[in-house]
């Protein structure tokens, strides 16, 4: 067997061995895409309705808690980045940690600073080769996260936002994520959780109870007192829902990728099975030409010895 054809063999074998691979990566991905898909669902109903609950407090009362209410030159945001602990996911972190970029440029073109707190390995190291200080980060579960992920996370927030900025407190919280629409569609966004701005929430209350209007309550023992019970709630379901989002959003990304892996694969098998058998067909074409060669030059030697 030529040289050239025994190389075209090896990197056939070597292909197909990374085909399997990215093919079994990709059933994976589909298996935990549809699970995550189930807790998305499962989870934002709750989130709508303590949204609409934490609303109902804040509107129909006078109280001024430090959770919903607005800073009047607010000078220091927390930014809350959830991104991968794995790659192999196409363009899912690095989208998300260019809108994280862009949300930081704006809240530093408005006067504040941004602190950083960072979900996931892909983040962390993005922050971490850039040299750039992070407050708190958490890593290992991004791929299926829990509640009491979500808690972990949300303490240190809930805690920063209840201080004074002269003692470390910041005066917004932030997040970015990767919103699940679809398996084919995956959109990274920043939002607000605090100060919780009621017109929105009211306006997303309103429509998750398909236009009911909000009733007026009365609160035992206090507003305060229900506000204090109910925001890290609040705080707590809409991280714990981000962080399902971006799994989800994560799962179909790999599965997305793997699968385009897969493809160039098979369409490098088929382009390297062709080279090859073109360099067999060569081969075949001269021993032929060989042969006979040998052949002729044989009987032209037989015919000079019978003269």
């Amino acid at each position: 067997m030529g040289a050239k054809l025994r190389v075209y063999k090896r990197r056939i074998r070597s292909v197909t061995a990374t085909k399997k691979i990215t093919k079994a990566m990709e059933m994976i991905a589909a298996s935990r895409v549809v699970k995550a898909q189930r807790q998305v669902a499962a989870s934002t109903p709750y989130a709508s309705e303590l949204t609409r609950a934490v609303t109902a407090v804040a509107t129909g009362s006078n109280t001024q808690h430090p959770l919903t209410t607005e800073v009047d030159k607010p000078t220091r945001a927390a930014l809350l980045l959830i991104t991968s602990d794995r790659g192999l996911a196409g363009g899912y972190s690095s989208n998300v940690i260019k809108a994280a970029e862009q949300l930081t440029e704006r809240l530093k073109a408005e006067g504040k600073e941004v602190d950083a707190y960072i979900v996931g390995r892909k983040g962390v190291s993005y922050y971490s080769f850039r040299e750039r200080k992070v407050v708190e980060s958490w890593t290992g579960f991004t791929d299926n996260p829990t509640y009491g992920d979500a808690k972990a996370i949300a303490a240190p927030l809930i805690e920063g936002v209840q201080k004074d900025t002269a003692e470390g407190g910041v005066d917004e919280l932030h997040i970015v994520y990767t919103e699940f629409i679809s398996m084919m569609t995956q959109t990274a966004l920043d939002d607000r959780l605090l100060p919780l701005s009621l017109d929105k929430a009211a306006a997303e209350s309103a429509e998750s109870s398909k236009g009911e209007i909000l009733p007026l309550f009365d609160f035992e023992p206090s507003a305060e007192d229900v506000l204090d019970a109910l925001l890290p709630r609040y705080v707590e379901s809409r991280i714990y829902n981000a962080l399902l989002q971006a799994a989800a959003s994560k799962h179909a990304a790999t599965r997305r990728a793997m699968k385009s892996a897969t493809d160039n694969a098979e369409e490098l098998i088929k382009s390297l099975s062709r080279l090859a058998n073109a360099a067999r067909q060569a081969e075949i074409t001269q021993e032929i030409s060989e042969i006979v060669g040998g052949a002729s030059a044989l009987a032209d030697a037989t015919a000079g010895s019978d003269k």
